[in-house]
């Protein structure tokens, strides 16, 4: 069943750049990114990252804007339309894939926000500076049933705005909030510029270890980093292009949100690897980099309340807008697939979020939840979006839909780069998170 509904549309393609840069940018640029470089050779990690920025950006994000545009539809009908082009069937059961796994991320990332609400609140009161175990205080949080009512008001946060739709709630609340995260962040780095012992930092950041460079999993981490750091899975930015006006740039597009998505990541190396250098700890890996070391190094800084609000209010506006897109690639299946208002599909998913998340709220369950998507699922929805586009549509299909809205040429390189390469290195990221157990 298909929804006769007009369809929403960004207003502006700044409201579709903060919207893609939004959904990028999230907790992985915050606590994972500078924890891969302290852990792999410092500025030597950024050699691979940055390559792989440049390899994802410049073919996995065009195809899936391109795609989503050129089928005005998420991954469910974009796969159906293709594949019915070449007399085949089955795309539509190959699009719940990538929709699912947004889903299934959407859920687990909602407890985690919800996470940020409380620090952020409980940061401007005082009371994450004043407590005397940051772990024992985070471990209140994270535990069984530690935070529902944060919880259940991100996600009433996040399905509230899109209620509004996509250029009425969707695009201006990334306008709003993503300029804001980038100046907390610089705001952020000035303060820790001023920290004794910070400059061990900046000089880890600026003298590589090369010899990284030849251990094959320095390059893997870089890929994975890259790849899940861009948002590319089938879903959110495939959704966020069939929303694309057809005079818009997708290849002007697509850069911008690499680059914005790269300077968020070395705005939070640059914030928290010099903070831990002057403290002398360690950019312990996930959740406790942001939620226990950080407020543990904000107790050292005069107004230690105010930086460490700072902090979780910048934490907050990535987190907010990654969700944003997360829940978008669902509720637009409702709303195109089955025929439901935006208001009734907001309903839907607001409750299957808040029904599958009470399972959630437990930091060990959460974990385990949220390898098995990110290891799995995304990957391969990322892979299939990728086939569809690349090869189901056809060479001259890709070109076609990349060139639409382009005022210069495009180069002839884009679209193998997109069939063998992204494909290629997609297969890598799940064959090896699969081994590793995640690389992202």
């Amino acid at each position: 069943m298909q929804s006769s509904q007009k369809r929403d549309s960004f207003k502006s393609r700044a409201g579709f750049i903060w919207a893609c840069v939004g959904s990028a940018v999230g907790m992985g640029n915050i606590w994972l990114f500078p924890y891969r470089v302290g852990q792999l050779g410092g500025a030597a990690f950024l050699i691979p990252y940055f390559i792989a920025v440049a390899l994802l950006g410049y073919s996995g994000v065009i195809e899936e804007m391109a795609f989503g545009r050129a089928m005005r539809s998420g991954p469910i009908g974009a796969f159906e339309k293709v594949m019915s082009r070449r007399g085949l069937k089955g795309g539509a059961i190959l699009g719940y894939i990538p929709v699912v796994g947004a889903l299934g991320i959407a859920v687990g990332y909602s407890v985690v926000v919800g996470w940020i609400i409380k620090f952020f609140v409980q940061s401007a009161s005082g009371l994450v500076t004043s407590a005397p175990d940051s772990g024992a205080f985070f471990g209140a949080v994270a535990g069984p049933m530690g935070s529902l009512g944060w919880h259940t008001a991100a996600i009433l946060l996040t399905l509230f705005v899109m209620a509004a739709g996509v250029s009425r709630g969707i695009e201006r609340l990334n306008k709003a909030i993503m300029p804001l995260f980038f100046l907390m962040f610089a705001l952020l780095a000035l303060r820790v510029a001023f920290l004794p012992g910070a400059l061990d930092g900046y000089k880890f950041l600026v003298h590589p270890d090369f010899q990284v460079l030849w251990t094959p999993k320095t390059w893997v981490y870089a890929l994975g980093q890259a790849f899940f750091s861009l948002s590319i899975a089938g879903s959110g930015t495939l959704v966020y292009g069939s929303y694309l006006k057809d005079d818009v740039d997708i290849v002007s597009s697509a850069k911008s949100v690499a680059f914005f998505d790269t300077v968020a990541a070395l705005l939070a190396a640059v914030v928290i690897l010099p903070a831990t250098f002057a403290h002398q700890v360690a950019p312990t890996a996930g959740p406790p980099l942001m939620f226990i070391v950080m407020p543990e190094i904000f107790k050292g800084i005069p107004a230690s309340a105010l930086f460490c609000t700072i902090f979780f209010f910048a934490a907050l506006c990535a987190g907010l807008t990654s969700l944003v897109n997360l829940y978008e690639a669902p509720i637009e299946a409702l709303q195109n697939r089955f025929g439901l208002s935006r208001a009734a599909s907001v309903a839907v998913i607001t409750l299957a979020g808040l029904a599958l998340g009470i399972a959630l709220e437990d930091g060990a369950r959460l974990g385990a939840w949220m390898d098995l998507i990110s290891i799995y699922v995304l990957p391969l929805g990322a892979l299939l979006a990728a086939v569809m586009f690349f090869w189901i549509g056809g060479s001259g299909f890709a070109a076609d839909q990349i060139r639409l809205g382009r005022n210069g040429n495009l180069s002839p390189l884009i679209v193998p780069l997109g069939k063998y390469v992204f494909c290629g290195l997609t297969i890598l990221v799940f064959v090896m998170g699969i081994r590793l157990g995640g690389i992202g």
